[in-house]
């Protein structure tokens, strides 16, 4: 029989020997049970004259142990007077030792005393079975027995227990653990707990009782938690935890004491389970209490260099206000912050509460106790095992020696912040010195991993199937150098780039980078709902660029590039030996045919080199640079093209971000605008002197509501009726977008608060409001055809102008060097050729005034990928523009 068999041989037959081996296991794998007495010997065991005296004592049925060990377990000796309370008490005290699972005493009758042991077994592993909620790597630091230990009935109460509280910690409560036991050979065991988890109970309802002055509904929105319904299916505080229990009474409490009920009171906070053990009702007893208003508040200060007067601009509380604590610790957070800010650093601001019962009035003075100023002693960094020293140090405003400041404290913890090296909530300790005056800084870093490879696919409303491929390493060998590399290729757009950057060039305070690149887009317009190619820029170059900080919150930056462009067009498509005014030259080579392209992209054919040097002047306090909450961003940007190359013009670029957090809301406002000043002289009529591609544009995804490049300046070709009327129709037109020189965009967002279920599932919903608009682009020279199309003359098979005899309709081919372009068919002959498609061309959308949309969108860290979801609605949009309500992107980076 295989080693399998025999096991599932011993466990069939453990169900036999199970009474003997864990008596009494119904009641103790629920809950660990009492500890009782061990079975009392036989009758047959004691001796029959109840006392005598012992002339040897020996040990029978051990294994493992030795004959004296077993007998040092008990008080008796040869040559010891015995009775039966003495045997008694010997049978105690070797079950006390738990190394038996039976004991038996014999020859009591004879005084030749014989200890009749059965071991308990040596336990060979621990098996957990039914256990799908939680994890083995979390039970089994709960459970005390282990391979090779000695198996009792106490531990393995114990290990329920243990178990079932662990459960319990998750909502569990109707969970309950049994524990068998499987017998091996020499007195061996496997321990196997059956977990039967049970449902997880839920907050069935939340009663209060007392409440006068609030809805028991408003009560509840404060609690953290919620009772299981629809409303709450992403919410994990429906679940009852006794630590939710106490937080939601302090909860409750604060919202009392920003009312003004200074005296509510929770009376008591009871949870039943229901029979069934699925769900719970919690009911909450309350006193509110009278209700207070502020008295005149003071300020009374010890330190000579605060004046309570020069202090009292602080305090936000006005008499006749209800009674507030939230504005009370307020004011308590300004003080202190404020005697920090100037070196007192372990100032004691406290309130002293002045109540008048009789006038419901609550008067607070705010008390500074004396202080020493402060100078910081030592700034001591822990926990950076990667990150060198120098690079967390660098980002601390103060240092050792100087006089302390608060602000400057917050200033340096949200500078190492944003490196982006370190885990969240990173704070700044500040513990007494050696002295009253010293303070020492106490940085406690935990590290995250800064490198990151990046491969996916996925799928975007604008560039359909996306592949993309990202490399990074932002804090290189601890320097807090970045290197990445990366790529990306879709249907429309493929690029290669390579970067590196030196925050700290030598160690002093200037950040120097490169970046090298190869950009290949095709621009594309919408033909009758059709997307088609129009345009191929093809852009390889480089940049240098470097940042020095001009004060703790401004930094200029300057850059140089060089790039060459290519613009190109699909010869077979947009190419032939036209020209301009419709007359076919059969000699001249192909060149960009406007009838095909439009002036507008034939003027943009062609190679480029763009020679460019510019700067940067940039504000940012924001706390944090990955997802600031608050803060403030402003930079203006100026590059000037014409330092050689082809392209001149002057490009000025100004925006401004706004973050703060309102009861929860993380509100965010933009504003951004720009505008491309041409160096260059007149080009021609209908050509603009910025050319195509350096113009800028709006649309998806950073304008939602419209599609990309969805507004702003553009050429609509609109099919003539065969009643010689313009189809408009949007599914009908060939829509081409020119951008502009200037534009203007704002954004006003509000990140909506969510519960901590859905932010643990990267969720981060929200609504906003969008303004914007792209202008300021030459008319171009457009084309009518009319009604009947324009006549084009057809080449044969070598390029030869051919006519057509209009009596025999023969197709004659006239010889290249006998007719001049341009020149008619000779008399009697008509010239070869067909009538086009007739067409007008539109110029729209050139306009300053605003298009407006608002929508919800949905940021989601999904499990492949960041994935944004946009629906928004064109409140205001002008003519030609192109709208879009639904738009996404998954697998890329927004």
């Amino acid at each position: 029989m295989t080693s399998d068999g025999r096991r599932t041989s011993g466990r069939l037959a453990s169900a036999l020997l199970i009474g003997t081996m864990l008596a009494g296991v119904p009641a103790f794998a629920q809950a660990p049970a009492p500890v009782t007495a061990p079975p009392a010997a036989p009758a047959a065991s004691a001796p029959q004259p109840g006392s005598g005296i012992i002339h040897s004592i020996n040990v029978t049925g051990n294994q493992r142990l030795e004959p004296d060990t077993v007998r040092s377990y008990i008080k008796l000796r040869p040559g010891d007077p015995f009775t039966r309370e003495t045997l008694d008490q010997a049978l105690k005290d070797l079950y006390a030792s738990e190394l038996f699972a039976d004991v038996q005493i014999a020859g009591a009758d004879t005084g030749n005393i014989v200890l009749q042991v059965r071991e308990n077994p040596v336990i060979n592993r621990i098996v957990l079975e039914g256990n799908k909620r939680i994890k083995e790597d979390k039970i089994r630091p709960e459970i005390k027995l282990a391979p090779r230990q000695i198996f009792t009935r106490s531990k393995a109460r114990a290990d329920v227990a243990r178990i079932i509280e662990l459960y319990k910690r998750q909502g569990r409560y109707a969970a309950t653990v049994e524990p068998k036991m499987v017998l091996l050979d020499q007195n061996r065991v496997d321990v196997v707990f059956e977990i039967h988890e049970g449902a997880k109970s839920r907050v069935r309802s939340i009663n209060i009782i007392g409440n006068e002055h609030f809805k028991d509904s408003r009560l509840r929105a404060e609690m953290a938690t919620k009772t299981a319904s629809l409303l709450h299916i992403f919410s994990s505080g429906t679940s009852y935890d006794p630590d939710r229990l106490a937080y939601d009474q302090q909860k409750m409490r604060q919202f009392y004491l920003t009312q003004g009920y200074a005296d509510f009171h929770v009376v008591s906070a009871v949870a039943e389970l229901t029979p069934d053990k699925r769900d719970f009702i919690i009911t909450y007893v309350v006193d509110e209490g009278d209700r207070y208003k502020f008295g005149a508040p003071k300020v009374e200060s010890a330190i000579r260099d605060l004046r309570p007067e020069a202090l009292q601009y602080l305090v936000k509380i006005k008499a006749g206000q209800w009674y507030n604590a939230k504005t009370v610790e307020d004011t308590v957070d300004a003080l202190t912050e404020t005697a920090g800010i100037l070196g007192y650093a372990f100032a004691d601001v406290s309130p002293k509460f002045d109540r008048d019962k009789d006038a419901k009035t609550m008067t607070i003075t705010f008390q500074l106790a004396d202080a020493p100023r402060v100078y910081v002693e030592a700034v001591n960094i822990n926990g950076n095992t990667i990150t060198r020293d120098k690079v967390v140090r660098r980002e601390f405003r103060l240092a050792e020696g100087d006089a302390f400041n608060g602000f400057r404290v917050k200033r340096s913890r949200d500078r190492i912040q944003s490196l982006g090296f370190f885990q969240d909530k990173l704070e700044i300790e500040q513990k007494q010195g050696s002295a009253p005056d010293r303070v020492v800084l106490e940085t406690n870093l935990e590290e995250k991993s800064t490198g990151s490879l990046q491969v996916s696919a996925g799928y975007s409303s604008l560039e359909k199937f996306i592949v993309s491929a990202q490399i990074a390493q932002s804090n290189l060998m601890g320097k807090g150098q970045e290197v990445r590399a990366g790529v990306d290729y879709s249907i429309y757009s493929k690029s290669v780039n390579l970067g590196f950057t030196e925050p700290y060039l030598f160690d002093h305070n200037i950040a120097l980078g490169v970046d090298v690149f190869r950009r290949d887009y095709n621009s594309f317009s919408y033909n009758q709902n059709d997307r088609n190619t129009t345009y191929n820029e093809s852009t390889l170059g480089f940049q240098v660029r470097a940042g020095v900080p001009l004060t703790e919150f401004w930094t200029v930056a300057l850059r140089y590039g060089l790039s060459n462009d290519d613009v190109s067009l699909d010869k077979s498509t947009f190419y032939s030996r036209y020209s301009a005014d419709g007359t076919l030259d059969p000699n001249a080579p192909l060149q960009c045919d406007p009838f095909r392209a439009g002036r507008y992209l034939c003027d943009a054919v062609g190679k480029r080199l763009t020679s460019s040097l510019g700067y940067s002047l940039v504000f940012d306090n924001l706390n944090d640079r990955v997802h600031p909450t608050s803060g403030e961003r402003f930079y203006i940007s100026q590059d000037l093209a014409g330092l050689g190359g082809s392209v001149r013009y002057i490009r000025t670029k100004a925006e401004g971000h706004k973050y703060w957090n309102v009861i929860g809301f993380t509100l965010s406002a933009n504003a951004e605008a720009g505008y491309v000043y041409s160096l260059e002289g007149r080009k021609g009529l209908g050509i603009d002197k910025i050319r195509l591609t350096d113009r800028f544009y709006l649309g998806q995804p950073e304008f939602a509501g419209f599609d990309i490049r969805g507004l702003g300046p553009r050429v609509i070709r609109a099919p003539y009726n065969s009643d010689g009327t313009l189809n408009t129709a949007r599914n009908q037109v060939q829509d081409d977008a020119l951008g502009g020189r200037a534009y203007y965009f704002g954004r006003l967002e509000a990140q909506l608060p969510m519960g901590n279920a859905v932010k643990e599932l990267g969720i981060r919903p929200s609504i906003f409001a969008n303004i914007g608009s792209v202008f300021g682009v030459t008319k171009p020279n457009l084309i009518d055809t009319g009604p009947t199309g324009q006549f084009r003359e057809t080449l044969d098979a070598n390029n030869q102008r051919t006519c057509v005899d209009a009596n025999t309709t023969d197709t004659i081919t006239l010889p290249s060097q006998t007719v001049a372009p341009g020149t008619a068919c000779p008399a009697g002959l008509t010239p070869n050729g067909d009538r086009t498609s007739a067409f007008k061309e539109l110029f729209l959308g050139d306009t300053w005034k605003p298009r407006v949309s608002v929508g919800i969108g949905v940021n989601w860290n999904s499990p492949f990928g960041p994935f944004r979801i946009d629906v928004a609605k064109a409140l205001v949009k002008r003519k030609g523009d192109d709208t879009k309500l639904f738009t996404f992107n998954v697998g890329t980076q927004f």
